[in-house]
């Protein structure tokens, strides 16, 4: 029974325990939520604050933009009307110039209507005052033009003259310099063909296998030839040749014998080749002699210095132009004697100067200086006459100041002259000659004209009633243009135009 009470008490407690915690606990749970409640609207107050507060700035900012922006607005409103206005002014302006442009243009054209409309009537005026001027005057346009220029080329004639003259004489040393460079520049193209053909000599050999002899045990054989020769020897591919050269013509002409003696012999080493050329220079002194000797005995001089004698006779050994250079003192000798006795010259200066005159030349390789002035101190040296010596230079001056520079000039002249005398063709030669004179005589007032030394210059003789001085020197310009122009040929062509009046009257 107590122990059912105890139990029944327990429960009753466990209950009013359990009645009275939940009771609290919902006391405490309403405590709570009133408590947060509380906190939440203070919260949602705090937050209505701070939003009107954010509003207003919110507001107030906006406010002050768009303010600015109207403000901004309005300048650029004033700032856009500004440059509308300027535009327009532009634009009227623009207008204005174009107006006037147009305006201008026209009155140009206008202008340029009426000038052309002056211009055809200046033209028909023109027209009729030269149809006037030549039914008055009897004359053409071109006639009265032909006549103007020949009273005023009358009028002017002597001056032209002395200002041709002084030009000519201005001009001189600047031609003489131009014709340096031409000459340096020319010199420089050809002499490979000219010393090709006047510096060498070829010897002939009977066979291929003579060139190894020639040439000898490393070369020693022709190593003594060339030094004591002073040439050298060119062993090429050439069959049964070898070539000789060396601008002396004697001491070609020394290799030349000691060579053939040499292959004749067969014997070829030093030692004999020294033998060989003591032989060959004395049997070239001989005949140097002989040659010198021969030459005088034909021309019939005497006395002369041995040693002068021995120098003319090296003539046979030099060529000028291809032309044997002793023969052709013989010819000059001779022609020089025939002509003194026509002409009344001395003839024992001209026989003496015609043999000797071209004596500079034997040695003008070795001496510096030209021939004409080497020869004439070869021969003052050895005593003769300054008449004769004279003779070396008179043959190449213009104007020889004796009556036997001319002659010696003149013989010198038709050697070097005679067809086949320098390497030219008889018919080539007379071509030559006939289209020169053919140039010539084509114009008006050349009575005759001559070719002479060997077409190097032509002698034009005009008929002085109808070519006057300045006609004269205008017609040797226009012959000269025209041989330029047509004819071809080497060096140059002297052109003389001759003008001379001859009044014979005989007293009775």
């Amino acid at each position: 029974m107590n122990t059912g009470l105890w139990i029944i008490a327990l429960i009753i407690v466990a209950s009013a325990s359990t009645t009275i915690g939940f009771i609290l606990r919902k006391f405490l749970g309403l405590r709570s939520i009133d408590s947060a409640e509380k906190k939440a609207d203070d919260i949602l107050t705090e937050a209505k604050t701070k939003q009107k507060q954010v509003l207003l700035e919110a507001n107030d900012k906006a406010i002050k933009i768009i303010e600015d922006g109207k403000i901004e607005a309005n300048e650029r409103r004033k700032e856009v009307s500004h440059m509308q206005e300027r535009i327009e002014k532009r634009e009227a302006l623009f207008d204005e110039k174009l107006l006037d442009l147009e305006n201008r243009q026209q009155k140009l054209y206008s202008k340029a209507k009426q000038v052309e409309a002056l211009k055809k009537d200046i033209s028909n005026v023109k027209e009729q005052q030269l149809a006037k001027l030549e039914k008055i005057a009897e004359l053409t346009v071109e006639e009265a033009k032909e006549v103007l220029f020949k009273n005023t080329e009358e009028k002017m004639k002597d001056d032209l003259l002395g200002r041709i003259r002084k030009l000519q004489n201005q001009s001189t040393e600047d031609l003489e310099s131009r014709t340096k460079e031409i000459l340096s520049t020319v010199i420089q193209r050809i002499s490979h063909s000219h010393a090709m053909e006047t510096t060498t000599t070829v010897i002939t050999l009977p066979s291929d296998d003579m060139k190894g002899r020639i040439i000898g045990r490393e070369g020693r054989n022709i190593r003594a030839i060339e030094k004591l020769t002073g040439v050298e020897i060119i062993v090429d591919d050439t069959p049964g040749a070898i070539l000789v050269s060396g601008f002396n013509p004697i001491r070609r002409h020394l290799a030349k014998r000691t060579l053939d003696k040499l292959v004749e012999d067969g014997r070829i080493h030093p030692g004999r080749i020294e033998n060989v050329v003591e032989e060959a220079k004395k049997d070239l002194a001989v005949d140097i002699k002989k040659a010198g000797e021969d030459a005088l005995y034909e021309i019939g001089i005497t006395g002369l210095d041995p040693k002068l004698v021995m120098l003319l006779g090296r003539l046979k050994y030099r060529t000028s132009y291809g032309q044997n250079q002793l023969m052709h003192a013989i010819e000059v000798a001779k022609l020089s004697t025939l002509l003194a006795e026509e002409l009344g010259a001395d003839v024992n200066i001209c026989k003496k100067g015609g043999i000797l005159h071209d004596i500079g030349k034997a040695v003008d390789q070795e001496v510096q200086g030209g021939h004409p002035e080497i020869g004439y101190d070869i021969l003052k040296k050895f005593g003769l006459s300054e008449e004769v010596a004279y003779l070396c230079i008179a043959h190449h001056e213009d104007a020889p100041k004796t009556l036997e520079g001319i002659v010696c000039k003149v013989a010198d002249a038709i050697s070097g002259a005679r067809p086949g005398a320098r390497k030219d063709s008889y018919e080539n030669y007379i071509q030559r000659l006939g289209e020169l004179e053919a140039v010539a005589t084509n114009f008006e007032g050349v009575d005759k004209c001559y070719a002479i030394q060997a077409g190097r210059e032509i002698r034009v003789f005009v008929t002085p009633d109808k070519v006057d001085d300045y006609q004269a020197l205008k017609l040797a310009r226009d012959i000269a243009d025209k041989i330029e122009q047509e004819l071809k040929y080497p060096g140059e062509i002297k052109v003389n135009v001759i003008r001379e009046t001859r009044i014979t009257e005989y007293a009775r």
